[in-house]
């Protein structure tokens, strides 16, 4: 008798992706109907201003593969947070629009299949990464990074971007974290960590398939109110919590 097939979700967030909507959701499809998956693609669709929305709508009813989720407002993380809630699959793979990385896909499942890691990141700044962004992207990577480490003693060398993993085991992850803007996915692999979750980084190559849609300067101040949240409560009220004995309120 054959193997099952492995059953994966490829979840996608998507805000003013017309231009190159189509084209990459085809481009994705065509891999992943290479790779012998059991495979669904979910887009998170938040807040698009432009033809997005019509866009989905015309995929999702030509496939039975694809759906869509939608957010009222523009919003990554929660965008993100609800589409690896609503995912089927027994993996899941966290891409991005303007990158779609097939190289990361299968190294990833492999680690993921042969049960060496529960979470797989794909890391822009690791060690024979190759990242054709900009320079102040780049940047913007590193400095978010050494932020991390210093104030959430965070180990790795990337949190945003390519992901995968088993979904059983980080559902609860994923429940447990606060920030559902532009820091979730940097908390989602940051507590993943610190609730003794097997995580491996692997070096990724990335080239943009667009300009940002966002730019980086208007979401700096954001993300240090943000960082600073998040500092408060993973590791100041977190550490009051932890020192209160068993059975105490």
């Amino acid at each position: 008798m054959a193997a099952p097939k492995v059953k994966v979700s490829v979840v996608v967030p998507v805000y003013n992706e017309a231009k190159i909507l189509p084209t990459a959701a085809a481009e994705l499809v065509e891999t992943l109907e290479t790779s012998g998956w059991d495979y669904e693609v979910i887009f998170a669709e938040n807040g698009s201003s432009d033809d997005t929305n019509q866009i989905l709508e015309a995929l999702t009813r030509a496939s039975p593969r694809l759906h869509a989720l939608h957010e009222t407002e523009p919003n990554y993380g929660r965008a993100l947070k609800h589409a690896i809630l609503e995912a089927r699959g027994d993996y899941v793979i966290c891409e991005e629009i303007d990158l779609l990385n097939d190289e990361f896909h299968q190294n990833a499942m492999k680690l993921l299949l042969a049960k060496e890691a529960e979470m797989v990141v794909g890391s822009k700044a690791a060690k024979g990464a190759n990242d054709e962004r900009g320079f102040v992207r780049q940047k913007g990577t590193v400095v978010l990074n050494g932020l991390l480490r210093l104030s959430l003693g965070y180990k790795g060398t990337d949190t945003h971007g390519l992901k995968a993993f088993r979904r059983e085991p980080l559902l609860p992850v994923a429940r447990a974290c606060i920030d559902e803007r532009d820091l979730f996915a940097s908390e989602f692999v940051i507590r993943a960590y610190q609730m003794g979750v097997d995580v491996k980084e692997i070096p990724v190559s990335i080239r943009e398939k667009r300009r940002p849609s966002v730019h980086l300067f208007r979401r700096v101040p954001k993300v240090l109110s943000l960082l600073g949240r998040l500092v408060w409560v993973m590791r100041v009220k977190g550490a009051k919590g932890s020192k209160k004995k068993p059975g105490k309120k």
